[in-house]
C-alpha cells in the first residue's frame, strides 16, 4: 500500500516567483511558483526544452535563479555558499537517466563512494551499503562490476547510491529513460516503495503511459511556466476536464 502524502504539512521545496534566464539570454523559468509538501510523489512533464531540466538544476544547486527563491528542506538555494553544497547534496538522492555508476568500482564500491569521501566508518559504510543493496534488490550482487549488470540492474544501483545517505528528496531525471517497458515498471515500483518508505520523490519524465498509470500528482511545464498541477494527473491533461472549464 502507498502511503497517500500529508498536502498540509510545510513543503519540503518551494519555488517562489522564480525566473531562470542565462547569459545567452534563453529564459528558460518564469515565474515558477510550486511547493512539494514532505511526503509527496511528483511528475514534472512537459516536452523537450520546457524548462524540466532548468528546474532540475536549480533544485541540485548547479544552478541559482536568476529571480525569486527556492527553498528545499528549509535551505535558500540561492544564497547557499560554494562551501555548503555537499552538506546540501548529501540531504538528497540523486537518479540520472544515464546511471552514472563508476566502471572500475563494484556496485558495492560505487555504492559505498560517497560515503569514502566523507570518512565515514568502515562499520557504517557496510550497513548503510548493506541496507539500500538490500532495498533495491541486489544484495546478492555487491562484487559485480556495472558492465556485468542489465540496464535495469545499473539503474537500482543508481538509486542505491541516491539511498545510502538516506535522503528525505529523491531528485530523479528520466530514470526510465534507458530501459525497456517492463524494467521501467519495476524500477517505478521501487521508487514507489521509496515513497512509501517515507521519502519525497520528485521526478522529470516522458514516459506518458508510467504517469498515466499511477496516476500521481503531475506538474506540466510548457514555456518555462507551471502549466498545470493535477493530484491525480495523466501526461496530457483529460479532454473531458478541459472541456468543463470551457
Amino acid at each position: 500500500m502507498v502511503i497517500a502524502p500529508d498536502f498540509e504539512s510545510r513543503p519540503l521545496i518551494s519555488f517562489q516567483h522564480v525566473w531562470k534566464r542565462y547569459p545567452n539570454g534563453t529564459e528558460a523559468l518564469r515565474e515558477i511558483e510550486l511547493q512539494v509538501p514532505d511526503g509527496d510523489f511528483v511528475f514534472l512533464v512537459g516536452p523537450s526544452g520546457a524548462g524540466k531540466s532548468s528546474m532540475i538544476r536549480l533544485l541540485i544547486r548547479e544552478e541559482k535563479p536568476t529571480k525569486g527563491k527556492i527553498f528545499v528542506l528549509g535551505m535558500e538555494l540561492g544564497r547557499m555558499k560554494r562551501r555548503q553544497l555537499p552538506h546540501y547534496r548529501r540531504k538528497i538522492g540523486l537518479v540520472f537517466q544515464d546511471f552514472k555508476l563508476l566502471p572500475r568500482m563494484t556496485v558495492y564500491e560505487n555504492v559505498a563512494f560517497a560515503l569514502r569521501v566523507l570518512g565515514e566508518h568502515n562499520r557504517v559504510i557496510k550497513e548503510s551499503v548493506d541496507d539500500s543493496l538490500e532495498t533495491v534488490g541486489l544484495a546478492e550482487k555487491q562484487l559485480k562490476y556495472p558492465r556485468e549488470l542489465s540496464g535495469g540492474e545499473q539503474q537500482r544501483v543508481a538509486i542505491a547510491r541516491a539511498l545510502v545517505h538516506r535522503p528525505r528528496l529523491i531528485v530523479a531525471d528520466e530514470p526510465t529513460g534507458n530501459l525497456d517497458p517492463a524494467t521501467a515498471w519495476e524500477i517505478m515500483q521501487l521508487f514507489l516503495r521509496i515513497n512509501a518508505a517515507g521519502a519525497t520523490v520528485l521526478m522529470a519524465t516522458h514516459n506518458r503511459e508510467i504517469v498515466d498509470l499511477l496516476r500521481r500528482r503531475v506538474v506540466a511545464i510548457e514555456g518555462g511556466q507551471v502549466a498545470r498541477d493535477n493530484q491525480a494527473g495523466r501526461y496530457h491533461e483529460d479532454l473531458a476536464a478541459s472541456a468543463l472549464r470551457a
